[in-house]
């Protein structure tokens, strides 16, 4: 008797799974690109050091959280601290004690902070203001207008504005104490 030889195929791997690996591969990187990144005039999103820069301060007007509407211009002749800030933002949070502890010390020689919060509802953003006991202006931005005015959607970013209305300094993170007394202080007895 002889023993019939079956021939068996080269065994071919299934394309599925090189295919599935790949799609997952692709949705991937439109994952990565998709996620938002902030176009910044500050620098990097956590940058130490303010930028110098010299440009008139955007026109913006918002409403307070009092109902009345505000402008950059209505601080014409101040020194103005502009910061975009969210309730959620862990670092917003950990400025806030040394802004309003500066503030209390420096509004008396023209100068203010006007806090732009970046879209939370007024009830929540009051009771953050209260907590921190805020006494400067906050401004409401549900439309994050003044994060498109300013050109950065990275929080908190800041933009130092002096007394003729023109924006001299601009950075994207926390703020510091040392960073108001070596960039805000000098602009309070300068001359506009």
């Amino acid at each position: 008797m002889s023993k019939k030889q079956v021939r068996r195929k080269p065994h071919k791997p299934s394309p599925v799974i090189p295919m599935a690996g790949g799609l997952l591969l692709i949705g991937f990187a439109f994952l990565v690109m998709a996620l938002p990144r902030g176009e910044s005039k500050a620098g990097s999103p956590s940058s130490s050091v303010p930028d110098p820069v010299h440009y008139a301060a955007p026109e913006l007007s918002l409403e307070t959280m009092d109902g009345r509407r505000e402008s950059l211009a209505d601080y014409r002749g101040d020194v103005v601290l502009v910061n975009n800030w969210a309730t959620w933002c862990p670092p917003c949070k950990a400025e806030m004690p040394t802004l309003a502890a500066y503030y209390n010390e420096h509004k008396s020689e023209g100068f203010t902070i006007i806090a732009i919060e970046a879209g939370d509802p007024l009830d929540v953003v009051a009771q953050f203001a209260q907590s921190y006991n805020l006494k400067f202006p906050i401004w409401l931005d549900p439309d994050q207008a003044a994060l498109r005015a300013f050109g950065n959607s990275n929080l908190p970013n800041s933009y130092l504005i002096d007394r003729s209305g023109t924006v001299r300094y601009a950075w994207t993170g926390e703020v510091s104490q040392a960073m108001l007394e070596k960039y805000v202080t000098p602009l309070l007895t300068e001359d506009s």
